[in-house]
């Protein structure tokens, strides 16, 4: 698991203030099962424009984990690579989404 940007670090730093135990379950989850078979309520690949991003010029598929009723993870899974880039973390609800 990497950053692929500062703010999603910063993100991630404010959500383990706020929500610690909910990031670390996050942590553990998106570590073993980034792309579960079977969307969950806190996990699932996002859709339409926002299904899929951009990292080092490769298009990937984007997901989301719920970390809090409005804290989210966005993050693209590179199954090649075996690295999962967190996009965005927030505290709250992201704006795209609206």
């Amino acid at each position: 698991m990497r950053f692929g940007t500062t703010e999603a670090a910063k993100g991630w730093e404010e959500l383990c203030r706020q929500a610690p135990h909910n990031l670390n379950r996050a942590w553990e989850v998106l570590r073993t099962e980034p792309c579960p078979v079977v969307p969950t309520d806190r996990q699932h690949q996002l859709k339409g424009s926002l299904a899929t991003g951009t990292h080092d010029g490769r298009t990937l598929a984007q997901w989301q984990y719920e970390v809090t009723s409005g804290g989210r993870i966005w993050y693209l899974v590179d199954a090649d690579r075996r690295t999962l880039w967190v996009q965005a973390a927030s505290t709250g609800h992201p704006k795209a989404t609206d």
